[in-house]
């Protein structure tokens, strides 16, 4: 098969990846704006590599005309979040998408491998329009917590360098590796609501600043540019307090003051 023709058998694939990288970062936004701790805390993307899709088909007896029928992660996503009950509700989400089907799953949390490797997989198939039409694919996603994708990325690194035959006395390092990751994850849990409060208040916190600031630059268009000063530094001297609720409570004065300008300017 030429070089160019795998190229543009991989061009569909590429988009998919961009296109879902995109929708799950705006979906993190979405909920930051809102306020709202995300399940979600990172989003990555990756195409196979030629090579890698290559190697596939000849350890697994693939024609490599037939790659695209046999190899269902050649697109890939991982889904990175804090907490392991955020994974599920990722799971969730993806599941209710309209965009994308499931067809096949494998908890690797409550069913960790030998190695200690824990990840929640899924196969979705995703339709991207190209030149030629619609075209249905078939894209990986791994969803884990920061922990698991901390383990996980050395491990594989570590196979990689051993060509799958990494020493035994390695493998337990790694396992025990696995053991501790476990219970950090556990740990983090039992303050998830802490530190979902914290996050929710920064969030918070950084959508009223930005509000409250979009609105004084409207208002230097319409309204008194001493009085727009006035409210300037009345709003520099509220933040310096840090206080969440008076802040809301300002956020929710200028309003009316910025709505009362902009009826006054359509007269």
């Amino acid at each position: 098969m030429e070089i160019q023709l795998w190229r543009e058998l991989l061009e569909p694939y590429a988009l998919a990846v961009d296109e879902i990288v995109v929708k799950f970062e705006h979906l993190i936004d979405a909920y930051r704006k809102s306020g709202n701790y995300s399940p979600v805390e990172q989003v990555k993307g990756r195409l196979k590599s030629i090579s890698s899709i290559l190697e596939k088909c000849q350890k697994k007896g693939i024609p490599f005309e037939e790659f695209e029928n046999h190899i269902e992660d050649i697109a890939g996503i991982r889904i990175i979040c804090q907490f392991t009950e955020d994974i599920y509700k990722v799971v969730d989400i993806i599941k209710n998408r309209a965009d994308m089907q499931v067809k096949e799953e494998k908890d690797y949390i409550d069913n960790a491998k030998k190695s200690g490797y824990r990840s929640y997989h899924m196969i979705v198939q995703y339709t991207v329009e190209t030149l030629k039409g619609p075209k249905v694919l078939h894209v990986e996603i791994q969803i884990r917590t920061l922990a698991m994708n901390f383990w996980a990325t050395i491990e594989h690194s570590l196979q990689y360098k051993y060509k799958k035959n990494m020493p035994e006395n390695l493998q337990n390092r790694l396992l025990k590796a696995a053991e501790a990751i476990v219970v950090l994850d556990e740990e983090m849990a039992s303050v998830r609501e802490e530190i979902m409060d914290a996050q929710n208040s920064f969030n918070r916190n950084a959508s009223l600043v930005a509000d409250i600031l979009t609105n004084i630059q409207n208002l230097y268009k319409t309204a008194n540019k001493k009085e727009v000063v006035k409210i300037q530094d009345e709003f520099f001297r509220v933040y310096q307090e840090g206080d969440l609720a008076q802040l809301e409570r300002f956020s929710k004065e200028l309003d009316i003051i910025a709505e009362g300008y902009r009826v006054q300017s359509l007269r």
